[in-house]
């Protein structure tokens, strides 16, 4: 396959930069920033990659554990909520609470590990993060959110060797806030490192186009469809200027932000793509009926 040359960038749709909270030694800063913005695309991700990982399982194992890649991981919050009895509210509680303001990270770190474990579920999958932040992925694998943990950018790089079998035996890849931080150039080099073709579930804004990355999956055999009739909340518009962005992608993509954007809120559309057998047999209508 060919990578597409027509990268959608971040700073091409006028997001707010909220870089300074995606590497750092513990996931304080990142949920005491976004807290205020109701930042929730995991929460509504959380019962839809369950469903599918239901659904995968007796297909693709027998019953034996899945493997999950988790593409623009940070912090490991998808594999905290998939693999434990915890939810996003439990999450933000915690780590925005002025008890543990004063805690070093490596005692934080100690901290969560009791936490995580305490609250493992018994039908807890194998979650594989990759994430350019080092620190970030770092934190998720050291308090046992992440079976691996991969610090690679691989729209400007190609995945290491470490990283090539990590991802090899991948069932089912999952993404809640990464498009336009990557886009196909990611997803042709993962699709060399896999041994068979993986189910790729997907919440992309509505100001991104995915067209090109369906593209891509197409060329590899894979259906993809979007649900249609329900968008998710991602979270509210830091401010004036990036809801006018926000508008403006819409219109570019011929897109009416009403009932939608204009509640102030960013909204995604959930992709799911499958081998085309597979997706004939369990339309993504009858998979997730409820969105």
């Amino acid at each position: 396959m060919t990578a597409q040359t027509d990268q959608t960038k971040c700073s091409d749709w006028g997001k707010a930069d909220f870089h300074a909270i995606y590497n750092c030694p513990d996931p304080r800063a990142y949920f005491s920033t976004l807290a205020p913005l109701q930042y929730q695309v995991p929460h509504h991700a959380q019962a839809v990659f369950r469903t599918l990982l239901a659904t995968l399982g007796p297909l693709r194992t027998g019953g034996a554990p899945l493997t999950v890649l988790d593409l623009c991981c940070s912090y490991g919050i998808n594999a905290a909520l998939l693999n434990h009895e915890v939810t996003l509210a439990e999450l933000y509680e915690r780590y925005t609470d002025g008890e543990l303001s004063a805690v070093p990270a490596a005692g934080l770190a100690a901290a969560d590990r009791a936490y995580f474990a305490e609250r493992r579920r018994p039908d807890a999958v194998h979650v594989v993060g990759l994430d350019a932040a080092p620190q970030a992925v770092g934190y998720a694998r050291s308090v046992g959110l992440l079976e691996h943990a991969f610090a690679e950018n691989l729209e400007d790089h190609q995945p290491s060797e470490a990283l090539r079998r990590g991802v090899a035996g991948t069932h089912l890849i999952t993404v809640t806030g990464g498009l336009g931080y990557i886009f196909t150039r990611t997803f042709t080099r993962l699709f060399d490192c896999l041994s068979a073709p993986p189910w790729i579930a997907a919440f992309v804004l509505r100001t991104i186009s995915y067209q090109p990355v369906v593209d891509l999956f197409t060329e590899a055999g894979l259906v993809t469809e979007k649900l249609d009739g329900h968008t998710f909340r991602q979270r509210r518009f830091a401010d004036g200027h990036e809801r006018a962005a926000a508008f403006e992608a819409l219109g570019r993509q011929r897109l009416d932000p009403a009932g939608k954007e204009d509640d102030g809120y960013y909204h995604a559309d959930l992709y799911l793509s499958r081998p085309s057998a597979e997706a004939a047999a369990l339309p993504m209508k009858a998979l997730l009926p409820d969105g």
